[in-house]
């Protein structure tokens, strides 16, 4: 009987993180060439090992932040709803309650097993805090491409962050056809900081997915306030997300304790185009900001 998808993709040989990290060209042979294998070995995962698995969906989403999501869809003028769910805490910052945190254990108990699949996954390139961290999108190599997974993370961003990014940072759209994601953790005695750095986004989302009795200190966020020099440090609870425009000047302080795992979802345009210049003012019908793009998908990732 000859092996599986899914048994072949877990018999590969993954390359060194040392590898990984040095963007070595064997590494990027490796996944282009095993694309299609560890896709078919997702897919063949999602049938054969999710059985008993809750499915990540939008019931993991905050009700209050899903009813005015979903209200705003179906009529547009309920925005405000939704506004006033984020609390703007620093320059062109915001911040608002996402995931339910009694759900969240739904959700890690998915990316742990996702984890434990033995199908190789892909850390963040460039970020030195990459442990038990994975790609999201489809455009890059070694994403999760778990079918159930892709249904979730593509609803998060078409559903929620790009109309969300386009009330609060109105110059963003068109230059929110492109999708990008990582999953990230940062542990004590593991991982330092994370110095002062701009996203290659048009806006950025970061939510917690830390479980409410998974508690640790440090690992906050400065903010760099451009008007006024000052940087204001942030804190991430269960389930809380801080949305940004991408060129919003932000770092992580050290984690002292414990550990914090973050989803981070960016959009930007074809191209990794981003806008040039902030327009506070600009005005979008309503209706253009509950919509989803139909430009292709690009092949460019940012890293």
């Amino acid at each position: 009987m000859s092996d599986t998808q899914l048994q072949l993709a877990r018999a590969l040989e993954l390359p060194s993180r040392q590898a990984m990290l040095e963007r070595n060209i064997s590494v990027q042979d490796f996944w282009h060439n095993n694309r299609s294998l560890l896709a078919n070995a997702w897919q063949e995962w999602d049938l054969s090992e999710l059985e008993n698995t809750v499915i990540p969906d939008e019931t993991l989403v905050d009700a209050t932040l899903r009813d005015a999501v979903t209200a705003a869809w179906a009529e547009p003028t309920q925005e405000y709803q939704v506004r006033d769910l984020w609390q703007q805490v620093s320059a062109d910052v915001y911040q608002c309650q996402f995931f339910e945190p009694k759900r969240l254990d739904d959700l890690r108990n998915f990316l742990d097993k996702a984890a434990d699949a033995k199908i190789p996954l892909r850390p963040p390139y460039g970020i030195a805090l990459n442990r038990h961290g994975a790609m999201l999108d489809q455009r890059s190599q070694g994403y999760l491409a778990s079918p159930s997974f892709q249904a979730f993370y593509l609803d998060l961003m078409n559903k929620y962050m790009r109309p969300m990014a386009r009330m609060l940072f109105p110059e963003v759209t068109g230059f929110d056809t492109q999708t990008f994601g990582f999953s990230i953790q940062y542990q004590a005695g593991l991982d330092t900081s994370l110095r002062l750095h701009t996203d290659a986004s048009a806006a950025t989302l970061n939510i917690n997915i830390n479980k409410p009795d998974e508690e640790f200190t440090g690992s906050e966020v400065d903010f760099y306030d451009s008007n006024t020099g000052k940087v204001n440090r942030l804190s991430f609870k269960p389930g809380m997300a801080m949305i940004h425009r991408g060129n919003v000047a932000h770092a992580a302080q050290p984690i002292t304790s414990g550990s914090r795992s973050n989803l981070v979802l960016w959009l930007y345009g074809e191209g990794g185009r981003v806008p040039q210049q902030l327009n506070t003012n600009a005005e979008l019908d309503l209706r253009m900001r509950y919509s989803t793009p139909t430009a292709k998908y690009d092949q460019y990732a940012p890293f």
